[in-house]
This record gives structure tokens, sequence and C-alpha cells, in this order.
């Protein structure tokens, strides 16, 4: 596995082992199983496995499972999919709620030091009580609990004696603090509902910020990597290891999350451009998640690529979605072979060619990849080209068919147009063209040159085909985070970011499989769908164009 280059967290993990800090690196890459994966989780598990893979440490893949009313073991079994087809794999595999004997264990202490207690405060007079930025919060009315209480009371929530949210644990700290997340946070809160994992066995579960640095220390977390909207919470992070009592010390460090152009990386906003039916599921090949832009074709190559080449930094930026793009072609130009498929047809009939004639001609499968060989292609008599590549009456420098005017077909012959067929309300169904049967491609024929040069597919054996052509969902250039879940979001999606496309392929690819991929010269690169495609009726995915301005 190729590392990441220099970083400022590569830079603290060298330091921490040449000071004899740590002896090994113990990373964690610890998703919330309340949704599928997308590229900005990816940048993490990139930073996370590759960072503890370059110092021969090790990286834990760990659930934290601590909200059962949204989470699902649908989405434990997606993550551990994506995590294996990025080309990781965890030393240890692990769930916060392994660990909920500990963590109860652990706020027992914090009662008992007189640092936690049991609010009867709703959560609206919790939020009422906090304060504000520039004001500081109130202390509850039930702080002054004694411990003899609250033991009693935290040992009457867990056993079930109260509704949800007729209770809550919280740490007791300073109201006053500036920083609003040291305001006495939430530790439990009660939920009567099944955990995926634990099943019926607790009725009270520990709130993340709790829970997340107790599983760092359990674990013998070394380098606690996240977003920088945790900065904040780093205080409370330390306050827990500290008056928990652990015996371990991870050290939280935070970097800037991925923001891509056309790009909503919100678990919320995706979850409702799925419920909304803008997409057809999760993996829909327009979604931004690691699921849909497998099934669009993208390889995991060119996304560890894309995740070094970005590099991690103490700030968030925004990166233009053509950079991805250039890493999916940078690594299927040598990979993907090469073909020919009309998505528009229309019929072209040779006329001077014979009737029930068919040659098999000769192509490379990839012009930069000798040793990929080489494949034969049917010719005859009838062929399709693209629509857009006939004009009856072209404007000046218009290079491709017109009546009169002499292409060359890909591979095979010149041809030129000799007259055109319509129907009664004047729409071309048929071009007719002559050939030239000195021009075949390959003999080395020098005699006149054409300018323009056309792919086709030969009629009696083109296999039809379905294209799925896509444009960016979310039409502005990147999101903002001050954009709720509101019309104002919903407002910013492309209805026409999907076009389907009827057409016809080579012969030789009536077999492929779902997620073979190909260049189609001219179109771009596409991926068999894992969806809709069936054995006699293949669907591409468009990956990517052939081309872009972009420069890295």
């Amino acid at each position: 596995m190729e590392h990441n280059s220099s970083n400022f967290i590569r830079n603290i993990v060298i330091s921490d082992l040449e000071s004899g800090k740590h002896n090994t690196v113990v990373t964690r890459f610890p998703p919330e199983p309340n949704g599928y994966l997308h590229i900005g989780h990816a940048k993490s598990i990139v930073l996370n496995f590759d960072l503890a893979d370059e110092f021969n440490g090790k990286t834990n893949l760990r659930f934290d499972d601590t909200n059962p009313l949204k989470e699902d073991v649908e989405f434990v079994n997606s993550i551990k999919e994506d995590v294996k087809w990025l080309g990781y794999d965890w030393d240890g595999l692990f769930f916060a709620s392994d660990y909920f004997e500990q963590m109860y264990d652990r706020a027992v202490i914090l009662i008992k030091k007189g640092l936690a207690y049991v609010d009867d405060l709703s959560a609206e007079e919790m939020r009422e009580y906090r304060g504000t930025l520039t004001a500081p919060g109130k202390e509850s009315p039930y702080r002054g609990r004694t411990v003899e209480e609250n033991l009693d009371l935290f040992t009457r929530m867990r056993n079930g004696e109260f509704k949800d949210g007729e209770k809550v644990l919280r740490a007791k700290i300073d109201m006053a603090s500036p920083n609003i997340n040291l305001r006495d946070p939430a530790l439990y809160r009660i939920a009567h509902a099944t955990h995926h994992n634990t099943g019926d066995k607790w009725c009270i579960y520990p709130m993340y910020a709790f829970a997340h640095p107790l599983e760092d220390a359990i674990e013998g977390i070394t380098h606690s990597i996240c977003t920088l909207e945790f900065e904040d919470q780093r205080p409370f992070y330390d306050w827990v290891i500290r008056e928990c009592e652990m015996e371990s010390t991870p050290h939280q460090y935070e970097f800037g999350r991925l923001n891509i152009t056309n790009t909503v990386m919100s678990k919320r906003k995706l979850k409702l451009l799925v419920e909304e039916g803008f997409v057809d599921g999760w993996d829909d090949p327009r979604m931004p998640t690691i699921s849909g832009l497998r099934r669009r074709g993208y390889t995991p190559e060119a996304i560890r690529a894309f995740c070094k080449e970005i590099g991690v930094a103490k700030t968030t930026g925004v990166v233009d979605s053509q950079m991805l793009d250039h890493f999916i072609r940078e690594d299927l130009k040598l990979k993907a072979p090469r073909t020919m498929g009309v998505l528009d047809p229309i019929k072209v009939v040779i006329t001077n060619y014979p009737e029930g004639q068919i040659e098999w001609l000769e192509a490379e499968v990839n012009s930069e990849v000798p040793e990929m060989g080489k494949i034969k292609i049917p010719f005859g008599r009838e062929i399709y080209i693209e629509r857009d590549d006939f004009m009856e009456d072209p404007p000046s420098k218009y290079f491709r068919l017109f009546p009169g005017n002499e292409v060359r077909l890909k591979n095979a012959y010149f041809i030129k147009c000799v007259d055109v067929l319509k129907d009664t309300d004047g729409n071309i169904f048929e071009i007719q063209c002559t050939y030239d049967p000195e021009t075949k491609s390959g003999t080395g024929f020098t005699g006149r040159k054409v300018k323009g040069t056309i792919h086709w597919v030969e009629a009696t054996n083109a296999v039809p085909a379905e294209f799925r052509l896509y444009d960016p969902l979310i039409l502005d250039e990147s999101e903002s985070d001050e954009l709720d879940l509101n019309s104002s979001f919903l407002d910013r999606v492309n209805l026409t970011s999907l076009y389907v496309a009827k057409g016809f392929i080579e012969s030789s690819l009536a077999n492929v499989k779902p997620q073979d991929k190909f260049q189609f010269f001219r179109h771009g690169y596409f991926n068999v769908d894992t969806k809709y495609s069936k054995p006699d009726q293949p669907v591409f995915n468009l990956i990517v164009s052939l081309k872009s301005s972009f420069k890295i």
C-alpha cells in the first residue's frame, strides 16, 4: 500500500515514536452505523489505515453504535464491505456496545466522585438552561442531588423504571464555561429500544461524546483522528478520560473535512435524497456514497489516489469534483479495453459492399498497452453510427459525414455519403454510402486523407444496450453547512442529472459482467451496472468523460 505524503498528523506520529511517548501506533475508523459511507469517510479511512500501516501499527474498525433508534445491521454490513473494497483490512473489529457495561461502571465512578448527577429537566428546558455563546448557563435545580440519590436514580434508570426522556445523567462540570460543551453535557439518556447488537438488554444508552473517548481508551488508541467539528469537544474528551480514571490516555487530533463541488456530504441530506425519491437508493451512481461510486465504476485505486492527493490539513477547503474524475481517468486509461458503442444510432447502408458478407477486422484492445493484445470486430453492409455524426446541411469545419463527404470508419474503411432516405415526415431513417476497399485500416493506404474519423457498430451482430449518462446531482458549486433540511437544499437538486440512451455495442461485448469497465471511443469510460444490467440487455453507467481541462 502506498503511504500518505507528509502532513501534520504524520509528523506528530513520527515525533511521538521518536520521543518514546508511544512505542506503536494504534488508530481507528469509528463510523456510526446509521447510514452508508461516502467519499468523505474514504478520506478518513485512507488516513487512519495508511498511517498505522506505514509505522507497522494497527487500525481498528469500530462501530459507534450508541443510538439504537437510528442504527441497523444493514449499515454495519455495508460499512464492512466498503472498507474492504477500498483495499483495507482491520486488525480489530469492535462495537461501542461491546463496552456498555464498562461505560456504565465509569459513569458510576463519576457519580461517586460528585462529577455526575441525574437530571429531571426536559430536553427543551436543558437547552434553555444551557445559555448561549455570550451568556453563561444556569444550574439545574437537580444539580445538588446527593451521591446516594444519584446512584439510586441511575440504577433505576438502568432497570427501566422511567420513561424515555424522563431523566438523563449529566456530567457536573461548569455551567459558566465559555465552551458550551463543558456546561454539564449529557452522559446517558433513556431509550426503550431494541439495539441491533445487544437486543433489549439495555434501556439506557451512553451519549456519543461520552462513549467515544472511553472506547478509544479501552482499545489503547494512540492517535484519535477526527474532523474539525469535534475540536470544541476535545476538552470534554480529555475530561472523560481523566475523570473516569482510564489507564490509557489517547489524544484527539482534528483535520479539515472533505468538501467537494456539486456534492453534499451530510448523511442527513443524502438520506433525504433517498427518502424523497430523487435517487435510486443509497447506491445510486449519482450519490457520493462509496457504494454509489462503486456502482458507477470508480475504482478503489482511484479513490485512494484522490484521498492522498488532497492531503490532510488543519483547515476545511473545497475540492473541485473534477479532481476525482482526473484520478479515475488516470487509473482506467491503462486498464480499460477500448471499444465502440453507438448511443443514438442511425443506420448506414454501404451499397457497394456485398450483401450477406461479414469480414472480421482487427483492433487493438488498448493502444497504450500493446500487451493487452488485439480483438476481432465484424464489418458488413449495414452499420450503425451516431446520429450527430451526420448532418444533411453542415456548417463550415464540420468534418464528419454529410452528403458528398468522405470519412474514415474507425478500424475499417473510408465511406462516402451518396444518398439520404427519409420517412413521410421528413425524418432521416437511413444513410446510403459507398466504401473504398483500398482504404482498409492497417494496410498503409496513403492515396488520400480525410479529416474525420467516426465510430460505428456492425448492425446484424450488434448487441442492444442501455447507456446511463450522468450530470452533477447538485447544481451549485459547493455544499454550504448553513443550509438546513428544507426546500432550499432540495431546490438545488438537478432533476435532469440522469439521461438514458438506447443504442448498440459490438458483439464482442455480448457477455459482459457487472463491474466490467470499458472505454467507448469518443464517449468516455463506462461500467456495467450491478443492478439493472442483464445478459441480453447490458446497462452501462458513464463513469467519466474522456477529457477534461482540469490540471493537477
